[in-house]
């Protein structure tokens, strides 16, 4: 959380429209530059006068987002694993590989929601629970 001196001040440097639309989504308010767009559409700033603070931070396109919505290069970025993004770093930069689909969109991560994946069985168990019996008091 924000102090007020700082969130006043981060007001006057994004506007009104980028002040709700980050209290809204992030929860906080942010100033910084932006360092590049992925193929996604999500967006990455960065700020350096605030060094002690989470300087990166990603403003995803779609806001059911997901860590998995991030490239891996931006992903090294964001968790400071290298300096360089991958908007100017060529190593970084997302290269479509010959086995890839064209299609950009990704499968969604459905781990721990309904459409997660769950395996069944066919096979007869080869252990069986066993039932205790218990004899009838007298």
């Amino acid at each position: 959380m924000s102090t007020i001196t700082r969130t006043v001040r981060n007001l006057w440097k994004v506007g009104i429209r980028d002040y709700f639309h980050q209290m809204n989504y992030i929860g906080d308010t942010k100033a910084g530059t932006l360092i590049g767009t992925d193929r996604f559409g999500n967006k990455y700033f960065e700020d350096l006068d605030e060094l002690p603070l989470r300087t990166r931070w990603v403003d995803y396109k779609v806001h059911d987002f997901d860590a998995a919505q991030i490239e891996p290069g931006w992903h090294a970025w964001m968790s400071y694993a290298v300096d360089k993004a991958p908007s100017q770093d060529p190593a970084l930069a997302y290269k479509r590989r010959a086995w890839e689909d064209t299609d950009y969109k990704t499968i969604p991560n459905y781990t721990q929601t309904r459409g997660a994946y769950k395996p069944y069985n066919t096979v007869k168990p080869k252990h069986t629970a066993w039932e205790p019996v218990a004899a009838p008091r007298q």
